[in-house]
């Protein structure tokens, strides 16, 4: 078998087998020299006549035998002594000789050792240039290579069993997969594997959990790439990371290309360009469509990306032919969420008596990776309180702590300022169970929370909406001003805390006058863009159009009076409920934080439809 380029070189054993040949050399010509003698012996055999000739060496003087000695020598070696030196040593009788110093150890060592360190850096250096593209040194060699993750189906560990929620877009998926692995029935009537498939949704919804179960199904090679891992500071780094990320797939197709946020890669041309020169993510969009209308779908590669802002893309990277499907991957509805629960609460102990549709309620606009922390927060809550299980009392915990922040134990309130929040939030009770079409009111709490909150409401849906009136969204308009309106009714002055109802109230309204076309005066008039899709980030107006003047100042009046009526309104309503609210706002000071249930007890308002709830 060949060896291994890529394994590494151990210096030990050079080193080993150097010494090996050192000794086995010394060991050899020790065998060959004959042992010698004290000179102090050498000149006793002189003066006895034992010796017939001498031969003086550099560093030995060798004396042949007149006779041979008992045990067979017929030579007398000694190491030579100064003769100025010899005489003196004479005088005393004692054996004395001269010691030759071998330093061909040290000499060797002394050239060798050095070469080898030498030798060890550069060989470490420039295995870390060859082999490691990205740490350190090693991007330079293999900048241009792909760092796409190749996965098989054993290597990820999700299949579609661990997505829920998301049944269409795994539908999809799950035609890819069937695909791959029997191409010929799939087609029978002449259809082809689509090249491309853009999963498209908000951050959190499984696009990338998708993916990696595609590479659990599919028993395919699995390529994963971020988008932005193709752009580098050098032109043209980009451009081949792309034609050897297809290159490797093309080598081991059939196979699966998975980028993931692709807006990193292939943002609209022309959108942001450098002065002068050529821009390099534009180099490198232009090498992935090239390779997009290269690769023939009829040998098994398809390629999966992932972003949350479709709108910013390219519109030549999702023609027909290159991407053919854009898979929608939403925020679950309530059956969703429940499956999605079903899947998380496998990996807690739950108790028997939790109602997940309960739960459901409770988190709607929840994304499935906000539902995952959901279940981990709660499980997190019944350790603290001792429990054996997670009850619906921890998921409520954990739903308040995800929405409304941390608890702010350290954080007291004066007497007033307690009771200003007590008003306020009981304000907002009231008008929401006072009103059709409002949300059920689930808890309300005095108790600071995160960064600012003194106090919230938390209001749990019935049901999954879609649409909304213009009599809803004044309804909520009138819900948000009723903790303002308390305030204002019951101490006659205004303060701080709607600070953050006055922003949401005034988005709704101005949304109203700007989006939907719900202000007559104005007609039915789109005057803002609509708002990226799937980021909280505010639209642009279209096409740099802006309305004149005096239609913006005719805008701001209507928006401004849609705020004033919906206060107006709060404020008389809850004027007609003055003691009840006073009632309420003193229970609250009590138990600073009521339920559901406690609520209905203590209000007991009559439904929608006039009957006693």
């Amino acid at each position: 078998m060949p060896a291994d380029p890529k394994t590494p070189l151990n210096v030990g054993y050079w080193l080993l087998a150097l010494l090996a040949l050192v000794w086995i050399q010394s060991t050899w010509q020790a065998a060959r020299t004959v042992e010698p003698v004290p000179y102090s012996q050498f000149e006793q055999a002189l003066k006895e006549g034992r010796v017939a000739e001498i031969t003086v060496g550099d560093t030995t003087i060798t004396g042949k035998l007149k006779s041979p000695e008992p045990g067979g020598a017929t030579v007398i070696v000694a190491n030579r002594v100064e003769i100025d030196l010899a005489e003196r040593l004479a005088a005393y009788d004692v054996p004395y000789t001269r010691v030759i110093e071998s330093t061909l150890l040290r000499d060797l060592l002394s050239w060798v050792l050095p070469a080898l360190v030498f030798f060890g850096l550069w060989f470490f250096l420039i295995r870390r240039l060859l082999d490691k593209p990205g740490g350190g040194m090693g991007s330079f060699m293999s900048i241009g290579k792909s760092h796409a993750k190749v996965y098989v189906e054993r290597d990820t560990g999700v299949t579609f069993a661990d997505v829920a929620g998301v049944d269409e877009a795994k539908a999809e998926l799950q035609e890819i997969v069937a695909f791959l692995k029997d191409p010929q029935g799939r087609g029978r009537l002449g259809a082809r594997l689509p090249k491309g498939v853009l999963l498209v949704g908000p951050p959190g919804t499984g696009k990338t959990l998708l993916a990696k179960a595609v590479a659990g199904e599919a028993g395919v090679p699995f390529f994963s790439i971020s988008g932005s891992e193709f752009v580098e500071m050098f032109v043209g780094v980009g451009a081949a990371r792309v034609r050897d990320l297809f290159e490797q797939a093309r080598a081991r197709a059939p196979a699966i290309i998975f980028i993931d946020e692709l807006d990193a890669l292939g943002r609209a041309r022309g959108a942001v360009s450098p002065i002068g020169g050529h821009d390099e993510r534009e180099q490198t969009l232009n090498q992935l469509l090239a390779e997009l209308d290269g690769f023939d779908s009829s040998s098994g590669l398809v390629l999966l990306a992932a972003t949350n802002r479709p709108e910013v893309l390219d519109p030549a990277l999702l023609r027909a032919g290159r991407f053919d499907r854009q898979v929608l991957v939403d925020r679950p509805d309530k059956a969703g969420r429940v499956q999605i629960l079903k899947v998380h609460i496998k990996k807690i102990r739950l108790d028997p008596q939790v109602d997940l549709e309960q739960v459901a309620q409770l988190t709607t606009g929840f994304s499935g990776a906000d539902l995952a922390n959901l279940c981990n927060e709660a499980a997190l809550a019944a350790t603290r309180r001792g429990a054996q299980e997670v009850a619906l009392v921890d998921f409520t915990i954990a739903v308040e702590r995800i929405v409304a922040g941390l608890e702010k134990k350290n954080r007291v309130l004066n007497p007033l300022e307690r009771e200003v929040v007590a008003y306020h939030e009981m304000g907002h009770v009231l008008v929401a169970m006072s009103l059709p079409g409002t949300d059920v009111v689930h808890k309300v709490s005095i108790i600071p929370r995160g960064i600012g909150a003194l106090g919230y409401t938390i209001q749990r849906p019935t049901e999954d909406r879609f649409l909304m009136t213009a009599q809803e969204l004044e309804h909520k308009i009138m819900v948000l001003l009723g903790g303002r309106a308390a305030e204002k009714l019951v101490f006659g002055h205004l303060s701080t805390g709607a600070a953050d109802d006055l922003a949401k109230v005034t988005d709704i309204a101005r949304d109203m006058a700007t989006r939907y076309g719900m202000v007559e005066s104005l007609g039915y008039v789109t005057y803002e863009a609509q708002r990226q899709p799937f980021l909280d980030v505010p639209g642009q107006v279209f096409g740099g159009w802006r309305p004149s003047q005096d239609t913006q100042q005719r805008i701001d009046a209507a928006v401004r009076q849609t705020v004033m009526d919906g206060f107006e309104r709060a404020t008389a309503l809850l004027l007609e409920k003055r003691e009840l609210l006073e009632r309420c706002a003193r229970e609250l000071l009590v138990h600073e934080t009521l339920d559901e249930d406690a609520l209905r007890r203590l209000i007991q308002p009559l439904s929608h439809n006039g009957k006693q709830r």
